[in-house]
């Protein structure tokens, strides 16, 4: 069964933002119901014609028991099952990811049976496949269990003071519980184990929240995804209904965070992730070889993106396409065999363009200027005018370079390397002398 959190399951925010999540580099705000299953199924026949990788995710929503359980699942197997059948035997699935509730003994196997028989799965640790799970509501033995199917990354949910019913903050700061799990992903091997940290509310103090986050590094996790609680990734929204903390403690919990892990020897490579400088991601962007989409950062190339379940986003190029945001919506999609597509949102070349000078700078470091004029046909410093001159106050606080070829983001600039990118991105509701 899956492993329950006893509570109502929630309806989808519309509006998500939340780094790290189906979606989480997407402006949801732009979604509309003009897209629909015929658009996903059109861009499921393209991906298929060209071959492309692929990158799945699978939702587990929190808070179903009994027939409300079986009944989702009956309907997340439809919704696999009718996707599968649009794309080829060819087409490798490099990343995958499953969020939400902690499946059991009785679910997972079957689940992972029926997603192998429809994709194909790389063999000898070749993909990234990643679990999240919840630290008071996992064994051992079900960190065996997500090994034994092939996961092999795993994100640990540490829970707040008040998702924690009874739970004091002296107790809450132990310690054992998070280092029992790491200890059994260490022993079976996972390649990558990834701890949540949160941040704002008003229970914590910097000091408070300094001396968890030094706890959690003598505990060496490979990475660190830090969080504010003003914008939570999905298993921590109700979180955000609590009271914040102020400002001024908050920037300073966030000046804290990025000075113990630097100092730690992590590296912050964007949205809050931290990792150590052997890790995948770390490597991978040393080499040039860094990629961001909808699923976060990764080390693998382009794929296309299928997302099952509840509220999931698939991307295939400029198209971006959303389940229902309803429990009741999508068991009446997918019991009428209609795949569970709700609202979507196709770009143009405008948002291509922006999307691409966000990624490249945040993977990369540095952008190639020439190269992407040459490209999209623009003439880079006017069509980013608003931009170029906050980059040229950033120059001359020493946060980057700018010269006509090149934007490098120097080592005081990457903590601050999201709102860096995010300047380019913020163009997308203007309007452009020029245009590729």
């Amino acid at each position: 069964m899956l492993d329950l959190h006893h509570r109502q399951p929630q309806p989808v925010n519309p509006n998500r933002q939340w780094p790290g999540e189906p979606g989480g580099h997407v402006d949801t705000r732009r979604f509309h119901a003009g897209i629909g299953s015929l658009d996903v199924l059109r861009a499921l026949r393209t991906s298929r014609q060209q071959h492309r990788p692929l990158s799945l995710s699978v939702q587990l929503p929190a808070g179903l028991d009994g027939q409300a359980q079986d009944t989702y699942l009956r309907s997340l197997q439809r919704e696999i099952a009718l996707v599968g059948c649009h794309l080829g035997a060819d087409q490798s699935i490099e990343q995958f990811q499953l969020s939400g509730a902690t499946p059991g003994h009785e679910v997972l196997p079957r689940m992972m049976e029926q997603l192998r028989q429809r994709f194909s799965f790389l063999p000898h640790e070749l993909g990234d496949y990643g679990v999240e799970v919840d630290l008071h509501h996992t064994r051992w033995a079900t960190m065996g269990l997500l090994r034994d199917q092939g996961f092999n990354q795993v994100s640990i949910g540490v829970p707040d003071c008040g998702q924690a019913v009874g739970l004091s903050e002296a107790r809450w700061q132990n310690p054992a519980p998070i280092h029992s799990l790491i200890d059994a992903a260490r022993t079976f091997n996972f390649r990558s184990v990834s701890v949540d940290l949160g941040y704002g509310h008003a229970w914590q103090t910097p000091d408070s929240f300094a001396r968890k986050l030094a706890t959690l590094i003598e505990l060496e996790p490979d990475r660190l995804q830090v969080f504010d609680y003003a914008q939570p990734p999905a298993r921590y929204a109700h979180s955000a209904r609590q009271a914040p903390c102020s400002e001024q403690d908050k920037a300073q919990m966030r000046h804290s965070c990025f000075a113990q892990l630097l100092a730690a020897g992590y590296q912050h490579i964007g949205l809050g992730q931290f990792v150590r400088a052997d890790d995948d991601l770390a490597i991978a962007q040393e080499r040039g070889r860094l990629r961001r989409n909808c699923q976060g950062f990764t080390r693998h190339g382009y794929c296309d993106h299928v997302g099952f379940g509840l509220g999931a986003i698939s991307q295939f190029d400029e198209l971006y396409a959303q389940n229902a945001l309803t429990l009741a919506h999508y068991l009446q999609q997918l019991g009428n065999d209609q795949l569970a597509t709700c609202r979507g949102w196709r770009g143009g070349a405008h948002d291509q363009l922006r999307q691409r000078v966000s990624e490249r700078l945040a993977c990369d470091l540095e952008l190639d200027i020439q190269a992407i004029e040459a490209r999209y046909g623009v003439d880079f410093r006017q069509y980013f005018a608003s931009a170029w001159r906050q980059l040229e106050a950033m120059r001359r606080t020493g946060l980057v370079e700018v010269s006509a070829r090149h934007i490098s983001i120097l080592p005081a600039g990457r903590v601050d390397v999201d709102a860096i990118c995010q300047l380019f991105e913020q163009q997308q509701w203007g309007d452009h002398d020029a245009g590729p």
